[in-house]
């Protein structure tokens, strides 16, 4: 029987990402998709603020900044007022335009890059856990046969054989509304950024790079627990008029769909040697654009944490930390989800008179835009840090800023912590370890919550293990060592620079 450390199901954007995470640590690992090409009928269009701050940590955000539209403003439930992104703390502070397809094609060009194996055309059909592994059961292009990998990582969206095979719960509420999309082709152009919302129901019209326009809206008759059957081009054109007075000469469609808003969580991201990220682990209701980009950040909060329990160096709970972390963040997208919901399905004067309240809210309120602008973009997320004695930054988001002129994202690597030593002469020099890489210098602009900050200890995915704000060095070097003794499984490893499979970065 075929043998790998760690076998992922799934090739999307989320599967694929993971497997990139993991080849940079020098884990071997197996992407099994049953789709045999890129779909090219792309779900998502939509690259959040923090997602690109994911693609920067690895220095793999140049290819799409070059690739794709920047956006500075966001919407919650297609209100007339936009989120403006660029309050927000990050030197990224847009969204890119860049459809699911093309996302997905440069993630499995860059985990192709790095040493991942990805089978097209290949399906899991079922699993049997083991004390020490999973067998991988597959349906192949040339019959069946299995895997035994080391653990098994579930990416393979809302219907994951994975999930089930596991027993891993996936509770919710069922769909009750339905919005509808079209890809086709326009002969009139709307106007810029076109949307419309009012009792016929609501729309927007955004350009796809292939020439062709998307069609996305709900409408009065879609509160429906019924499938109406598939969406037909005249029934778009008809609702499209409706809803804008104009078809706008829609035609050539290349997707007619329907979307619901079943929401669901899975009750566990880990169970055993099983681990669960993506779709797979969250169904919710396409508010907003997030679906995708929070699947890429469960892949980067998990990716450093299976390989470095792979690998041996893992402190005590790291994997399960990974649910520890990442199920509130579905939670609070639950949440987000339903609420837009029900403003997109607001059609009722009571519907539209609670669109129009909240819409004035946000334009009165720039503290109100900040957060959902922080919560759509993700970059409000903290970690829970377990502890209540705990530095307050713990589990934070690193700060998107400069130490002594380097770039905070730069300096992050997917198989290291990062030390930043903030005192004045260099305390903790002579720490750097294998897993460990050390910067000396201090934060070029001054952050909140940092001014008696002398060092902070960096995950390898950006949010903060720990800081110390210790004004004796002594004590301060004693309590880095006995973090990075703890952090490290209790093992020490040789001095050096910390060490990666090669990183292309650019």
């Amino acid at each position: 029987m075929e043998e790998q450390q760690v076998v992922i199901a799934g090739g999307g954007p989320v599967g694929l990402w993971l497997a990139a995470e993991l080849r940079l640590n020098g884990v071997g690992v197996t992407v099994l998709e049953q789709r045999t090409e890129v779909d090219q009928r792309s779900k998502a269009l939509t690259v959040h603020p923090r997602t690109v701050e994911v693609l920067a940590s690895r220095g793999v955000h140049r290819r799409f900044l070059a690739e794709s539209l920047r956006i500075p403003t966001g919407h919650f439930a297609n209100l007339p007022t936009r989120l403006d992104f660029s309050v927000l703390d990050t030197p990224h502070p847009y969204t890119l335009f860049l459809p699911q397809a093309r996302t997905e094609e440069l993630f499995e060009e860059y985990a192709l890059g790095l040493g991942a194996t990805v089978r097209r055309g290949h399906r899991v059909t079922g699993i049997t856990e083991q004390q020490d592994g999973v067998v991988v059961r597959v349906e192949g292009p040339t019959g069946p046969y299995a895997i035994r990998a080391g653990h098994l990582a579930g990416c393979d969206g809302i219907r994951s054989t994975v999930r089930e095979a596991a027993g891993i719960g996936f509770p919710g509420t069922p769909s009750t509304y339905l919005g509808w999309l079209g890809d086709v082709r326009l002969r009139e152009v709307p106007p810029p950024g076109f949307s419309r919302f009012g009792e016929h129901g609501g729309l927007m019209i955004v350009p796809l790079p292939d020439g062709r326009w998307r069609i996305v809206g709900t409408s009065p008759d879609s509160a429906t627990t019924a499938w109406p059957g598939d969406l037909t081009l005249e029934e778009l054109r008809h609702k499209t008029v409706a809803i804008a007075g104009d078809d706008f000469g829609l035609h050539d469609p290349s997707w007619l769909s329907r979307f619901g808003n079943a929401t669901r969580l899975a009750e566990r991201y880990r169970s055993g040697r099983v681990l669960l990220a993506g779709d797979a682990a969250h169904q919710h209701y396409p508010a907003g654009g997030v679906g995708m980009n929070v699947g890429i950040q469960d892949a980067f909060n998990l990716g450093w944490k299976l390989a470095a329990t792979v690998n041996g160096w893992a402190g005590p709970g790291l994997l399960d930390s990974y649910h520890t972390d990442r199920h509130p963040v579905g939670r609070q997208l639950m949440e987000h989800s339903r609420a837009q919901t029900h403003l997109f399905h607001a059609f009722t004067p009571e519907g539209l008179a609670l669109r129009a309240l909240l819409d004035r809210v946000l334009l009165g309120s720039s503290e109100a835009g900040e957060v959902l602008a922080g919560r759509l973009s993700a970059l409000d997320v903290t970690y829970p840090a377990g502890d209540p004695t705990a530095h307050p930054l713990t589990g934070s988001r690193a700060p998107g800023t400069t130490f002594a002129g380097t770039d905070l994202f730069g300096l992050l690597r997917a198989d290291a912590y990062l030390l930043l030593d903030l005192t004045a002469h260099r305390a903790l020099a002579g720490r750097a370890q294998r897993h460990v890489g050390v910067h000396h210098g201090s934060l070029d602009v001054p952050r909140t919550g940092w001014h008696e900050v002398r060092a902070a200890l960096v995950r390898p995915d950006g949010h903060l293990a720990t800081a110390w704000n210790e004004p004796d060095d002594t004590e301060l070097a004693a309590a880095v060592d006995a973090t990075l003794t703890t952090t490290l499984g209790g093992r020490t490893h040789p001095s050096g620079t910390p060490t990666a499979v090669p990183l292309p970065r650019g």
